[in-house]
């Protein structure tokens, strides 16, 4: 047998190499789905994995969506901007801003970073943060891990000298997208000044303010919903944005809050009539769920403390999702769906049930960056069947 010479080997492998670096540059490849995000899971446990996928976008290693093509189908307006498809990243994965730019370059329409606290905050002890890929789920209790509202705008302010140009008219720094932050509150801190705060001091630097008073994993926060507290403290948080005025890109950026699945029928009627009184400008529904629905996991896995999230939470992110549409179609609140989106299908049903746009984040870290693509591209193949646009169907299942 005949020997392959070791210059050949060691060419053959350097074009390997090169080739494989070249495949997984383009997020749609399938090695991220596949391979990289499985030896990820496998060699780390969650939040170590969550940090390690944060530090690759931070320092641009990650791929990028090398086409950028948006099916006309799916342009939809909102908050005074045509963002070119439905498709965006929920609050929870890039808590401080580091990754915004890797993030936009997977193709998400929307990008949501925090939730972040005035003052910096360890957040709960650890373990926090569990997989569960059987149910493709995951549970955690972070508890607003944050670095403050400070070392945020730092990183803010560092992005748009890098990329900032005077053609820009939003923070995302792209036509067609937006850049939300996402508001919480310290431990220890105040139930409304601490949200004043953050319209304060990170208003100037947004396109979208979303309120947080829905994570299960800070004590008392979810008090914050009902009807009483609630429209005291959007009342006060959209007056603080009106003394605001614009940001800094002379737009006065729109308020949202986020509510959690876990409601009845009536307390979701109350945060509509609080968010009408108030005058937000939408809601996004919703956060993550303590509820436990059947799961395949180990039970030690399920009995963790925490927020559910993942494909688990879309029966009742739906649910709210509807109800919280009857008690608002008679007003301009625009509705943002939340929870167990990983398929175009999923993003449909959202849409049908009053979403203007949707947001993923678990499905995005089991599936990898071609995620939002895959989704654009299958909820665009969806509605050209139905003979529809994205915008058509809104609501239509309410």
């Amino acid at each position: 047998m005949n020997r392959i010479p070791r210059s050949i080997k060691v060419v053959g492998g350097l074009v390997g190499v090169t080739l494989g670096g070249i495949y997984a540059i383009d997020a749609r490849s399938s090695i991220h789905e596949y391979v990289l995000c499985p030896l990820i899971r496998h060699f780390t446990d969650a939040e170590d994995g969550h940090k390690l996928g944060i530090t690759f976008m931070k320092y641009g290693l990650s791929p990028r969506l090398m086409d950028n093509k948006n099916p006309e189908n799916l342009k939809v307006d909102v908050f005074g901007t045509t963002l070119n498809n439905p498709i965006g990243l929920a609050a929870g994965l890039d808590k401080d801003g580091e990754a915004i730019e890797s993030l936009f370059n997977c193709g998400f329409q929307y990008v949501e970073i925090g939730s972040i606290t005035p003052e910096p905050q360890p957040g709960n002890p650890k373990p926090r943060f569990f997989r569960l890929p059987k149910d493709d789920a995951v549970i955690n209790r972070y508890g607003f891990n944050s670095s403050g509202h400070f070392a945020v705008i730092a990183n803010l302010k560092l992005r748009l000298s890098k990329y900032f140009t005077s053609q820009h008219d939003n923070f995302a720094l792209r036509d067609g997208r937006l850049l939300g932050i996402n508001l919480g509150k310290n431990k220890t801190g105040d139930e409304v000044e601490d949200y004043v705060k953050g319209v304060q001091r990170l208003g100037p630097y947004a396109d979208v303010l979303v309120i947080n008073v829905s994570s299960p994993n800070t004590p008392g926060l979810r008090d914050l919903q009902s009807e009483e507290k609630l429209t005291n403290l959007l009342t006060t948080v959209v007056k603080e944005r009106d003394i605001l005025g614009v940001n800094n890109l002379n737009k006065k950026p729109p308020i949202l809050v986020k509510i959690a699945p876990d409601l009845t029928e009536p307390e979701i009627e109350s945060i509509a009539q609080s968010a009408k009184q108030s005058k937000i400008d939408g809601i996004i529904v919703s956060n993550t769920t303590i509820q436990r629905p059947s799961l395949r996991s180990k039970n030690d896995l399920v009995n963790q403390t925490g927020g559910l999230s993942g494909t688990p939470i879309k029966p009742f992110a739906l649910k709210a999702l509807r109800s919280l549409r009857k008690f608002t179609k008679d007003s301009n609140i625009v509705l943002i769906g939340c929870g167990g989106i990983s398929s175009g299908k999923d993003a449909l049903e959202f849409g049908k049930a009053g979403a203007t746009f949707v947001q993923l984040y678990t499905a995005f870290a089991y599936k990898g960056p071609g995620l939002p693509a895959k989704i654009r591209d299958e909820l665009s193949d969806l509605l050209t069947k139905e003979g529809k646009n994205w915008k058509d169907i809104i609501g239509t299942d309410v």
